[in-house]
């Protein structure tokens, strides 16, 4: 992860991300403190393998293996370490701040092609007193605007924080109530259904394609219950949406707003 690695900071957290073809990995150490786990070990050992590994990178002191989250990984622990759910009052406000830049900074970053590569920092200097006025005026609404931009993304980064829920995926019903919200998004149970079937994620049967439940969009949860009448066990089978399935549902679809997680009571 040496070479490739994109350095994202706000001054209080730190993440390193590498991105592999259209995905992404991220380094393990600093995501787990700042999630609030003493070692990465201990964020890694909740991560199921095949969204994990380790890799060997270059540093200051020679080479050492690290590691790293998939996307898919990053998605289920930012899921499944929920702020609401910390009692340590310390850490749930590291983490609830922590989430906020990740999904109102970080991501959107991601997502508008900025990835990839560290930004360059510009300097203007001015040639006179006026245009001097001038620059500062300009960067002073620059940072106004900036800010302005943060605190519409704000309240979608703490649904994120609040609403997800532990396991990290949805019903098609929670998922079509969830992307329905964007304003360029239409849709319900059924017609979500019929768009898994069209774009390839699941069969005429609506059971999901192995390729997808790899690549950590969907999952199936079995469920046991006994007949009411014969009073056998049996079990039924449902396909859930996982919080990286919802944002690659919210770009096919063309979603133009944040992703609000939760559903409505």
């Amino acid at each position: 992860m040496n070479n490739d690695l994109t350095p994202f900071t706000n001054g209080e957290f730190t993440l390193a991300v590498k991105p592999v073809g259209d995905s992404f990995h991220v380094a393990a150490p600093h995501l787990a403190r700042a999630l609030g786990f003493r070692e990465a070990f201990d964020l890694l050992r909740t991560i199921p393998d095949s969204e994990k590994g380790s890799e060997l990178v270059r540093t200051l002191g020679g080479d050492q293996r690290v590691g790293y989250v998939t996307e898919a990984g990053f998605y289920r622990a930012l899921g499944q370490r929920q702020a609401a759910r910390i009692t340590d009052l310390a850490i749930r406000s590291t983490v609830e701040r922590f989430q906020t830049w990740v999904y109102g900074e970080v991501l959107p970053s991601i997502r508008r092609g900025t990835f990839g590569s560290a930004p360059t920092a510009r300097f203007e200097i001015p040639a006179s007193f006026a245009e001097a006025l001038e620059l500062a005026a300009r960067q002073a609404r620059e940072i106004e605007a900036e800010k302005a931009r943060n605190a519409e993304l704000a309240p979608a980064a703490h649904s994120w924080t609040q609403l997800a829920d532990a396991s990290g995926d949805y019903s098609l019903r929670e998922a079509a109530q969830i992307l329905d919200r964007d304003p360029s998004i239409q849709t319900g149970q059924n017609r979500l259904a019929k768009t898994l079937k069209n774009h390839g994620w699941t069969d005429r049967n609506g059971q999901p394609y192995q390729q997808h439940v790899n690549a950590g969009r969907l999952v199936v949860r079995t469920r046991s219950y006994d007949h009411p009448v014969t009073g056998e066990p049996q079990a039924t089978t449902q396909v859930r949406v996982t919080v990286k399935g919802l944002h690659d549902l919210h770009k096919l679809l063309g979603g133009s707003g944040p992703v609000l997680l939760g559903v409505a009571s």
